[in-house]
């Protein structure tokens, strides 16, 4: 008879800053997680106090200072190679019964929670780290783009973003206008007010790859009362327009165990059609067909159907819904990839996205979940 070992670990994977590992200590499942940040692995222990009597969340078995940070050990939830993720139910050709019986349960429970924990709350009582945090002075929003001019796209459109006001865009056959250093002034200004906003109890960035399959909930550093908009359009956003495209595209590390996600790419990118300028007129073009996968458009959909909507209407917010997710929405797209990191053409198509977010007749309802239909003639 063979001895199991009393110590087994297994691969260690990086996500953004952070070390996770599969452990099985004395036969017990565990899953390690090593965090650089002794604040950021604070505001962990704290969250996972604050959702474990709402939320499926694995069991906080211990955690310990150790040599450069500090480790927290997991209940590990059975996973393995393209599954255990709501990822791995979105790397398929069309939705199945098992995603429609995932979003039920997945937008059951949060439409519980958060209408029992929903209230108008001052925004330094609420997560500030993703949205506040980073439209602050010094935060990413300034990290990012503070004194920075770039070319909108290099080798489509060789126009510096701060000329951008000067000219009208022509999206997709709709014509804008976009000031880039009065949309950074709007952004700031929008998280330094001071009035009350919707919250409630939530993870806080509800990501594919934090929602396990069976539902439960990972990653606790943005626990606690959310902006529901917020919590909303980071959703929306993350399943969208991040998930399939732009992290696998510019993180493929974080998605190792589930190499399903790479064969879908082609099936969430846009394809850009057309990128000019046209001095004479003053006009920029950029006709683009955006793409979401079925699956994808399946979650989106169910998620807006039986959760945002059910909730904005209790808390009669419907009238201005737009308004509300746009703020939050264009710190999504400003702030999680720095515009100049990204290739000319995925760079062109998210400016893209963010004047039509920008827009005065921005429609959630279409621009979450795009109709694939061709570009206008030029």
């Amino acid at each position: 008879m063979t001895a199991r070992p009393l110590l087994r670990i297994g691969p260690v994977r990086r996500f953004t800053r952070n070390l996770l590992s599969p452990v099985d200590l004395l036969g017990r499942p565990l899953l390690l997680k090593y965090t650089r940040d002794p604040a950021e692995a604070r505001e962990e222990i704290r969250g996972h106090a604050r959702l474990v009597r709402h939320y499926r969340v694995p069991a906080l078995h211990a955690h310990l200072r150790v040599p450069g940070g500090r480790l927290l050990a997991y209940e590990r939830i059975p996973s393995g190679t393209g599954q255990g993720l709501l990822l791995d139910l979105l790397n398929t050709d069309e939705p199945s019964t098992a995603l429609h019986t995932y979003l039920d349960h997945l937008t059951t429970a949060y439409r519980d929670v958060i209408l029992a924990t929903a209230r108008p709350t001052d925004p330094a009582h609420v997560v500030r780290k993703l949205y506040w945090d980073r439209a602050a002075p010094g935060g990413r929003l300034d990290k990012y783009y503070a004194e920075t001019d770039f070319l909108i796209s290099d080798g489509f459109i060789d126009l510096p973003i701060s000329r951008l006001a000067s000219y009208t865009l022509n999206v997709n056959g709709r014509r804008h206008h976009l000031d880039w250093a009065a949309t950074l002034r709007w952004l700031r200004a929008h998280f330094a007010t001071r009035e009350p906003v919707w919250a409630a109890l939530t993870q806080g960035d509800p990501t594919d790859v934090n929602l396990a399959d069976p539902l439960a909930w990972f990653d606790y550093d943005t626990a606690g009362m959310n902006s529901i908009p917020g919590e909303f359009a980071n959703f929306l956003w993350y399943v969208s327009v991040l998930g399939g495209w732009l992290v696998p595209v510019y993180n493929p590390a974080a998605f190792a165990d589930h190499p399903a996600t790479f064969a879908h790419v082609p099936a969430n990118r846009p394809e850009l059609r057309r990128a000019d300028l046209d001095d004479a007129t003053g006009i920029i073009h950029i006709d683009y067909v955006p793409r979401l996968s079925a699956p994808r458009r399946a979650a989106v959909t169910t998620y807006w159907n039986q959760l945002v909507l059910p909730v904005a209407d209790r808390l009669r917010l419907s009238t201005d819904l737009a308004n509300l997710l746009r703020p939050y929405l264009v710190l999504r797209i400003l702030g999680v990839y720095h515009l100049t990191e990204l290739d000319p053409d995925d760079r062109l198509v998210l400016l893209a996205r963010l004047v039509e977010a920008m827009s005065p007749a921005f429609d959630p309802t279409t621009y979450f979940s795009p109709l694939e239909s061709p570009c206008p003639a030029p």
